[in-house]
């Protein structure tokens, strides 16, 4: 995966009827494993008479942590699928649970890991798309009339502007991605004379 990537704009369900099962997919956001753990939570507290609620989620720019859970389910039969189902549709940064209403048909080995997969695929086509990217906060410090053309110039060329404190100087915050911070880092220079101080941060993932 890279740099840039996609993941849900919001919530989103489908419910599919598969031998008399219900299998009720429901994905949301989650930027950490403790945000894709309080949503499965909310959907066992949703349907609290279901007999399973499966789960897996992708996280991260690079997709790198990924988790799954059967809930019951013969093993591999349904947080895999799921799993696969979210890998394959390019999405990071989500949960999906499926909750099944258990309909006294036995599906088999084939048929749980294709009604689980299905469930979660059908959620993620009725997802609207967002994307989210990793970029680096980059300080620039600088003098006040430098500070407002480079604010300008960066917007010009789609950098993120975010917070700036103000004192007998500008400390300008931007959000850009690794490959510019040096087009940065020149800019700054350029509409400063040479005066303005560069100092990358931390990176972390923005919505873009």
């Amino acid at each position: 995966m890279t740099a840039d990537y996609e993941t849900i704009a919001g919530p989103a369900e489908a419910e599919l009827e598969i031998s008399r099962s219900r299998f009720i997919a429901r994905l949301e956001r989650a930027d950490d494993e403790t945000a894709a753990r309080e949503a499965i939570a909310r959907a066992r507290a949703a349907h609290p008479r279901a007999r399973h609620h499966c789960s897996a989620f992708v996280l991260g720019w690079d997709g790198r942590v990924r988790r799954s859970n059967d809930d019951g389910e013969p093993s591999g039969t349904a947080g895999a699928p799921m799993l696969d189902a979210l890998v394959s549709a390019g999405l990071s940064d989500v949960v999906a649970v499926v909750t099944r209403y258990f309909g006294g048909v036995l599906l088999g080995a084939g048929g749980l890991p294709r009604a689980y997969r299905a469930a979660v695929a059908e959620a993620v086509a009725g997802a609207r798309r967002a994307r989210r990217g990793l970029r680096r906060e980059v300080l620039v410090d600088s003098g006040y009339e430098a500070a407002a053309h480079i604010e300008a110039e960066a917007r010009r060329r789609g950098y993120a502007v975010g917070a700036a404190e103000y004192g007998s100087r500008v400390a300008q915050c931007f959000m850009v991605a690794e490959s510019d911070i040096a087009a940065l880092a020149a800019l700054a220079a350029e509409l400063s004379g040479g005066d303005a101080r560069v100092q990358p941060g931390e990176a972390r993932t923005v919505d873009l």
